[in-house]
């Protein structure tokens, strides 16, 4: 599949800023709503691309589908997208999460909990369209579905981080071993090239280790203050492997342990977060909005948001140059085809647990779980109609 020309930082922001609006179900579904939108429906890049993406975003600390959009964003439309895909798919969660700091209230509260069940059952049919469709791509002989199955077993075996990583890891050996080049030079390879240069690429990657480094010093000689919560959220966008629920250990021991959040607030903060669109990272912006000491409030929301997504805005523009060289090479080729199969066992993996058993716990959500996936799979239906719809039938039917 030829990848579509380049686009504008205006058109990136149309997209995402709808993704962001109605991608609810957690990093997995993310991955199936932008495959959706970018693989299937714009064509801006083929499966095998997308897959090296999640692949590239699974070995990086923080938010992997974040890391994915903003990938999208650079290749789209430069620098100038990779902000574009940032702001519009982070700020509505953020918004949200902000405002119930501010006391606007649960929606739990006004509406019930049945819309929330919807979208959670919408979330098992995206992620399970993705995962048929990148399986009908990236595995269609024995020896990669058998990568698949096989990453699919050790992910569920292994959860967390370290699984995840085992999971490529595997995938690349044995794509190494197995099998022969399926990928043309050239053919999609141009798919993840972006006008980044080598020299912006390294200063990235310095700037990321930099900053991890002299944080936390300068924060100690300055007491705190606002550099002590730049540091805190930058050092949880920095360290944490796979993303989502598993960066909410480390900053209730960076922010509740040291008496910077109540308890009560995080709690309260993290249930709201469950309930919006968007990615998880963006319960920082609640977290800095209800800090005990300055900076509070939207200073310190803008501070904490901004903190905790700039390690992974430096890593996709450090290490993105140097992976789509990488993949280029004739031996990596048939690493990334194992890769890609791995991928789609992650996928696999996800679209159970979490997914499945958290989005379908009775008959009627199963119903509704298959009417998405009929909606979109054999009706063409958009993302975010399905999402929308499933909402509803939650809220009428859950």
């Amino acid at each position: 599949m030829t990848p579509s020309p380049p686009g504008s930082a205006r058109e990136v922001f149309r997209v995402f800023l709808g993704l962001g609006l109605t991608s609810f179900g957690g990093p997995v579904a993310h991955l199936g709503y932008f495959r959706e939108a970018f693989v299937v429906r714009r064509q801006w890049l083929g499966d095998r691309a997308y897959a090296d993406l999640v692949a590239l975003c699974q070995f990086l600390p923080g938010p992997a589908s974040s890391q994915v959009g903003m990938a999208i964003g650079l290749m789209r439309a430069g620098y100038a997208g990779m902000l574009a895909a940032w702001v519009a798919f982070t700020l509505p969660s953020a918004l949200l999460l902000v405002a119930f700091a501010y006391g606007a209230g649960s929606l739990e509260a006004v509406a019930g909990t049945g819309w929330i069940d919807g979208l959670k059952a919408a979330a098992v049919a995206v992620v399970a369209h993705a995962v048929l469709g990148m399986a009908r791509s990236l595995t269609p002989d024995r020896e990669r579905a058998t990568i698949a199955v096989l990453g699919m077993i050790v992910a569920m075996l292994l959860a967390g981080a370290l699984g995840q990583v085992l999971v490529i890891l595997l995938g690349g050996a044995l794509g190494l071993v197995w099998l022969r080049p399926t990928l043309e030079p050239g053919r999609e390879d141009e798919a993840l090239a972006t006008s980044v240069s080598r020299p912006v690429a390294i200063a990235c990657l310095a700037a990321f280790f930099v900053l991890l480094a002299l944080l936390p010093l300068a924060a100690m000689a300055l007491e705190g203050g606002a550099l002590g919560l730049i540091d805190g959220f930058y050092r949880a966008g920095a360290l944490v492997f796979g993303g989502g629920h598993v960066v909410l250990p480390l900053l209730q021991a960076e922010f509740v342990g040291t008496g910077l959040v109540e308890r009560d607030a995080f709690l309260a903060g993290y249930g709201a977060a469950q309930a919006v669109p968007g990615p998880l990272f963006t319960f920082a912006a609640y977290l800095g909005a209800v800090m005990q000491t300055p900076p509070t409030g939207l200073v310190g929301a803008t501070l904490a948001l901004l903190a905790i997504f700039l390690p992974s805005a430096l890593l996709i523009v450090g290490g993105l140059p140097f992976w789509d060289m990488l993949r280029s090479a004739p031996l990596a080729r048939r690493a990334l085809a194992g890769v890609n199969a791995a991928v789609v066992g992650l996928l696999a993996a996800a679209l159970y647990d979490p997914v499945f058993t958290e989005g379908v716990t009775s008959p009627l959500h199963m119903a509704v779980a298959a009417a998405a996936l009929v909606a979109l799979a054999n009706w063409q239906a958009p993302a975010w109609a399905v999402v929308i719809a499933a909402g509803l039938s939650g809220f009428v039917l859950l």
